[in-house]
């Protein structure tokens, strides 16, 4: 063999190619990745807007989405944590309703209406601690402890409530349901606010690289020295804190809350919400700003689906198919990764 033909370029452009093709792929990917849902949230306006002839677009309408998708971004961006370490956590909607209760009997006493909001906030961590605790000390599977917690937990607001409605016309913190600033409403501005925190801990800091490692590989994770256990307590102290606020958000716009129909499948919403936004159910693998994305394609399809007059028993079915899709398109997306 002569060293022309050792030095001709056909014989590296094969190899070449390849690499120039898988490189290529990995950039879609990335693209794909990075994009996530938003081209459907997106097609879901137009959509809307073409079907009720411009009623979608409408400032008025715009607000009233943005308050629809304010708790559940709350929520979901709690879940997202928890979804991250490749745990589930049931019981949002449940703390958010005993965290609701305990804000507004609080409200009601004068030497302790001030405490209103931290109350509501400290019942959330205290029951999203005491999930974590028996997830991560006892080693309990979060499905089954969050399930329990669900019900309990429903059953507690009740309980506390004595099953009935708790009503407070001079709310002292119904500002946060129902004032706007510069014309964005306030829970609009605290979801956000949410969201934007989540990013910082989840990408720029050792703790949110520690959580995406623990849902990648626990093992791995356990091995590396990460503390496993603290995580989990910190993730499900997190969701347990949002569902809190959620609560209190709740409150603050109706002036009132039930702690049997208060956040009543809420927490089906929020798994939605994460899934579509592209993280993982086995965890290590999500997006804060794409659990933001599928919270709005949620709040835009309910709402959509109530100014076209679609009757309550077909909202459910088509959420329910929404769910459906959302695990179905993370399976795909985890058998796409496999393959590349």
């Amino acid at each position: 063999m002569n060293k022309s033909t050792l030095h001709s370029p056909a014989v590296k452009q094969e190899p070449t190619d390849a690499v120039g093709m898988s490189a290529h792929k990995v950039h879609v990917r990335r693209l794909i990745s990075a994009i996530g849902m938003l081209p459907v949230l997106i097609i879901l306006c137009v959509a809307f807007n073409f079907a009720t002839q411009g009623t979608f677009f409408t400032g008025q309408n715009i607000s009233i989405v943005a308050q629809q998708a304010a708790i559940n971004t709350v929520l979901a961006a709690g879940m997202t944590f928890v979804i991250l370490t490749g745990g589930i956590d049931l019981s949002v909607g449940s703390i958010l309703a005993t965290a609701a209760m305990t804000s507004m009997i609080c409200s009601l006493d004068p030497s302790f209406g001030a405490f209103a909001l931290p109350v509501g906030l400290l019942t959330g961590i205290v029951l999203g601690s005491i999930n974590g605790f028996l997830i991560a000390y006892l080693k309990l599977p979060p499905f089954i402890v969050t399930l329990g917690s669900l019900t309990a937990v429903r059953g507690l607001a009740r309980l506390i409530g004595n099953d009935g409605t708790v009503m407070n016309p001079n709310l002292s913190f119904a500002w946060i349901g129902n004032a706007s600033f510069l014309g964005v409403p306030v829970l609009a501005i605290i979801a956000l606010a949410v969201i934007l925190i989540s990013w910082v801990i989840l990408r720029r800091t050792v703790l949110g690289i520690w959580i995406y490692a623990m849902g990648g590989n626990p093992a791995a994770a356990r091995l590396s020295g990460i503390k496993v256990s603290l995580i989990l307590m910190f993730v499900y102290a997190v969701s347990g804190l949002l569902s809190g606020l959620g609560g209190v958000m709740s409150a603050a716009r109706l002036y009132a809350a039930n702690g049997l129909q208060i956040g009543m499948g809420y927490e089906l919403d929020a798994i939605a919400a994460v899934i579509l936004g592209g993280t993982s159910f086995v965890g290590g693998v999500g997006s804060i700003w794409g659990t933001l994305v599928g919270a709005l394609i949620i709040a835009v399809l309910s709402n959509g689906l109530v100014i076209l007059g679609v009757s309550d028993i077909w909202q459910f079915i088509i959420k329910g198919l929404v769910i459906i899709a959302a695990v179905a398109l993370d399976r795909f997306r985890r058998s796409g990764e496999s393959r590349t």
